[in-house]
């Protein structure tokens, strides 16, 4: 047995109301290892892990329980210290990654000086020295440009580089433990696997203690030593990677297992959580009958692209022209079939959403043409093309931001009816939007409720619900399950499906998950550069990938699955 670095001893969180959200929790890490925390949103990860550093919400607080951490063999319980104690500790001997380093990192602060900043709170250290020190953790994080890198501001940096700062920053003063929450949502298969080996490099070259927090069981099964699985505030499961991934024991450890679209093969349907909890799991049928209704539409091209190209303007002369722009959609070719779904996948920033937005009107392009039901809608005014706004509709990546919080989600969905069943009356919407609620298994009270009354999957049924009020016939899905929980992903990957289904919906579904192109798209378009590089059926391409980059996206995967 190695010297337990963290202990935390049957930890009760409770709200100021007294309403319980951690109860009894229980983990202990040793020197050296990483320990994953593995939960769907709301089971009381973070706050478990905010515990320790005494970042809890002002309504929350630990009521029971010990938190203990043993640095140089000296024994801290620190639930019982005053915050001007806890902060001397918090960012010293624990180190922190947030989830999203865009709103963690200080906008308007350099990227260096933030750093500085983090490491000149505990060690009295020169101008000279601490630059010195910035620079070298950026080398060791492997920031490609460390000096440049110092001198950024976060917006100037890709979200894995804004990601590497926030290592750096955690691990400036040499913690002995590294608490990493979420580190990786969000970001495309080949970053996570760099940010995963990061982290891998330093707790072994740093012999540093990490809790690794993730609803990722890919990301989990690649860096962790030893799990623990939370359920509604409770540990429920606890034993080695190997145990938990080969022999669960608790019906919801299974179900999570069971619930990720698999990378080997296709299937019909996830099974979801709730299957197992309930004691009656599905099995998931092999084999795939998605190609049926498109046999029958092979001749049909709904949407056909031709040659389109698309520029961001990146810096402005005196008059206002522009003097640099960047080239993000390069001559981009292909068609959509009435009926299928369409895979876009790339890394970030290959100009994947870009060109989902360019198909709505959204950004602006330069040349080429887009073609709907053999019209021309790249050349449309908005006023021509709002007749085609109701056939054409969008899914973004995050539902809360895509929701206006001031405005009851009953509401949000009637405002689209307005604009486009303007002929419809009052009682009629209402009860149309009572029926989308139904639809994507929402409940009608729900009408009447905000965004925020809901969690991070209903938001996403309730966009969808949104999508859905003009009658569309073409959605573009952009990212819309990158940030959800798989158990959740599972329910709305299985909805968009049922919806394909019974209303002849036809999909183009960006993402940078291969396991959940593998499982929905029909066929699938591979963007890289700002350029489609390789397309085909996801059966042909997942098993005879063509291109270079397309073998690297599969292999990355496989590694995480």
């Amino acid at each position: 047995m190695g010297v337990k670095v963290l202990e935390l001893k049957n930890i009760c969180i409770d709200l100021s109301d007294g309403k319980s959200l951690v109860k009894n929790a229980s983990l202990s890490i040793e020197k050296g290892r990483v320990h994953g925390l593995i939960g769907e949103s709301g089971s009381g990860k973070s706050l478990s892990a905010l515990s320790i550093v005494g970042l809890l919400p002002r309504n929350c607080s630990v009521t029971g329980g010990s938190i203990c951490l043993t640095v140089n063999g000296v024994k801290t319980e620190l639930q019982k210290l005053p915050s001007n104690e806890i902060r001397s500790i918090r960012g010293n001997e624990v180190g922190f990654i947030f989830q999203d380093p865009m709103t963690s990192l200080n906008p308007v602060m350099r990227c260096g000086d933030q750093v500085e900043e983090a490491i000149a709170i505990h060690q009295k250290i020169s101008k000279k020295e601490l630059k010195k020190r910035v620079i070298h953790l950026f080398q060791k994080v492997k920031l490609p440009d460390p000096e440049k890198a110092y001198g950024a501001y976060p917006h100037e940096l890709s979200g894995g580089q804004r990601q590497r700062v926030m290592i750096a920053q955690a691990i400036s003063c040499n913690p002995a433990l590294l608490v990493a929450d979420e580190p990786t949502t969000a970001l495309d298969v080949e970053v996570q696997m760099a940010i995963v080996d990061l982290i891998n490099e330093l707790r072994k070259s740093d012999n540093m203690a990490v809790l690794f927090i993730s609803h990722d069981l890919g990301i989990i099964s690649e860096i962790a030593d030893d799990i623990s699985i939370m359920y509604k505030g409770e540990i429920i499961e606890t034993g080695t990677t190997e145990a938990i991934f080969k022999s669960p024991e608790a019906a919801y450890t299974k179900g999570l297992l069971a619930c990720r679209p698999p990378l080997d093969k296709q299937i019909n349907r996830l099974p979801t959580i709730q299957d197992f909890i309930d004691g009656i799991p599905r099995e998931a049928n092999d084999g795939d009958s998605r190609n049926e209704d498109l046999k029958e539409n092979a001749n049909e091209i709904l949407l056909m692209v031709r040659a389109l190209s698309a520029f961001y303007p990146l810096s402005y002369g005196l008059m206002g022209q522009v003097t640099r722009e960047f080239h993000v959609l390069r001559n981009i070719d292909f068609e959509v079939v009435r009926g299928e779904s369409l895979g876009l996948v790339g890394e970030s920033g290959s100009g994947k959403s870009s060109l989902g937005r360019a198909l709505l009107h959204l950004i602006e392009t330069r040349s080429g043409e887009i073609n709907y039901r053999g019209e021309l809608i790249s050349d449309m005014r908005e006023k021509e093309f709002r007749k085609w706004r109701s056939k054409i509709q969008f899914v973004f990546q995050d539902p809360y931001s895509s929701l206006n919080p001031k405005i009851k989600v009953g509401e949000a969905i009637n405002e689209v009816l307005k604009v486009h069943k303007s002929d419809l009356g009052r009682d009629r919407r209402k009860d149309k939007v009572h029926e989308l609620l139904r639809l994507v298994g929402l409940h009608e009270s729900d009408y009447d409720k905000y965004p925020h009354q809901f969690s991070g999957g209903q938001r996403q049924r309730i966009v969808i619900a949104r999508a859905l009020a003009p009658d569309p016939e073409f959605i573009v899905c952009d990212e819309a399950v990158s940030a959800l929980d798989v158990s959740v992903q599972a329910q709305i990957l299985n909805l968009l499906k049922d919806l394909k289904i019974n209303l002849g919906l036809t999909y183009l579904f960006i993402t940078h998950d291969m396991a959940v192109v593998r499982f929905f798209c029909d066929r699938m378009l591979v963007m890289k550069d700002g350029s489609l590089i390789e397309s085909g059926k996801t059966d042909r391409i997942f098993e005879m990938p063509s291109h270079d980059y397309t073998k690297s996206l599969i292999e990355f995967a496989k590694k995480l699955g």
